[in-house]
């Protein structure tokens, strides 16, 4: 069992930044590989960027390229997602979960552990 929670969200103006947080307990966490998803009202969860076990790779939707940095600190179990230039299209509840496959997946139905959630808003 992996324990996760988010931090680290809140209200900016667009073109601010943010960085979430996760941190997990429970099992030993260099052993999943994590992403972050995020969720609009009316629309379904989507994926916004996953990091391997290592760190060593990294996946951004094309939607956030370039503006999201995902990255994790093993020895304090947490991964963290940077994120610049928001926008208001941003603005969501943003998850992360934990998945213990080689592979990296940016769909939602292979990640068995999640967070709470934490609320995203960008204003124009």
């Amino acid at each position: 069992q992996v324990q996760l929670v988010e931090s680290g969200g809140g209200s900016v103006q667009a073109g601010g930044s943010l960085r979430l947080s996760c941190a997990a307990s429970g099992r030993t966490f260099s052993n999943y590989a994590v992403g972050w998803f995020r969720q609009a009202p009316g629309k379904e969860r989507e994926f916004v960027a996953a990091i391997s076990r290592t760190g060593r790779s990294t996946y951004y939707a094309d939607s956030v390229k370039g503006r999201f940095t995902i990255s994790r600190d093993n020895a304090k179990i947490t991964v963290y997602l940077q994120m610049n230039s928001l926008k208001p299209e941003d603005t969501a509840v943003y998850y992360c979960a934990a998945e213990s496959s080689l592979l990296v997946s940016q769909d939602p139905l292979r990640y068995g552990y999640w967070g709470q959630g934490t609320q995203v808003t960008v204003s124009s």
